[in-house]
């Protein structure tokens, strides 16, 4: 689906910047690395930090995750990323500075990946607003289906908002097609029936949720779930238009701080340009070993 919508009432088309990240990207001959990261982890100033260095070091679209006490997607290195923010006091209201914080330092496109809850409890319109006016391109919701997405679909026009909403192997034709029309900026491609995590091989069934996106209408599908390593970003871009990397750019700087999670953004995004057959570092965490999920 285009960046470009309109309403039914024919109103000015809405821009995507995370549409437009994507785009740049191929322009220049290569598909978009997104990186997503727990906003206040380890704390708040270390996750802006975070932020900007994977920018800097090759990533177009930033995803910056709300902390949650129950999430349902998530595997055990995000979840405990996310529970250590909140002991630390993060509120939601949070992450409006810490978009603020990376639009104003970079050129990356800054969405926000949320459970539906935190948006109801401040409020759909409020939440929208603030996040606009924080520079933010949109969000990225994994339990809110285009059904329910009423609120959302208005508050997403009113202040022009991306809204990416998901497709997985398990989803039908018809389920695909719904999502497909729902979306704007691009359709997340879960790869796997399961939560996120480093793995050491991409899903077999990666591209052919991607190819059904494709062939519903999508012009960009991106693949999440899984992805850890340059040989997973070089195989993804053979057939998708973006990598979504999570878990191990957590583990990097859990590990390693601010340094190392920009240096691992950096081998991920070089890998674009290598062939498919160029040997990968071995990865130097066990999370990225293991291949159970994070």
């Amino acid at each position: 689906m285009s960046e470009i919508i309109s309403n039914s009432n024919a109103t000015p088309a809405i821009f995507s910047k995370s549409g437009a990240a994507i785009d740049k990207a191929k322009a220049a001959g290569r598909k978009a690395l997104i990186a997503y990261l727990p906003a206040g982890f380890p704390d708040k100033q270390g996750s802006i930090d975070a932020a900007i260095a994977v920018a800097r070091n090759g990533a177009d679209i930033i995803e910056i995750g709300i902390p949650y006490s129950d999430p349902v997607m998530d595997g055990p290195v995000i979840q405990a990323a996310t529970t250590q923010a909140l002991e630390n006091g993060f509120h939601v209201s949070d992450v409006f500075d810490i978009v603020a914080a990376v639009t104003a330092q970079t050129d990356a496109a800054v969405l926000v990946m949320t459970y539906w809850n935190p948006v109801m409890r401040l409020g759909v319109d409020e939440f929208a607003r603030r996040l606009a006016e924080a520079g933010g391109a949109g969000l990225i919701t994994p339990d809110l289906i285009p059904d329910e997405a009423g609120e959302w679909f208005a508050a997403s026009d009113k202040y022009g908002l991306d809204r990416v909403f998901l497709v997985a192997p398990s989803s039908t034709a018809e389920r695909v097609a719904m999502t497909v029309e729902a979306t704007r900026g691009f359709v997340y491609a879960v790869s796997i029936m399961g939560v996120t995590g480093a793995r050491t091989t991409v899903s077999s069934a990666a591209e052919a949720v991607v190819a059904a996106a494709h062939n519903a209408g999508a012009e960009r599908a991106c693949v999440g779930l899984g992805v850890s390593r340059p040989e997973h970003v070089r195989e993804i871009a053979g057939y998708a238009d973006g990598v979504i990397v999570g878990t191990a750019l957590v583990v990097a700087l859990r590990d390693g701080g601010v340094a190392a999670v920009g240096a691992l953004a950096k081998e991920l995004s070089s890998a674009f340009d290598a062939p498919l057959d160029t040997p990968s570092k071995t990865p130097s965490t066990p999370e990225a070993t293991t291949g159970v999920p994070q």
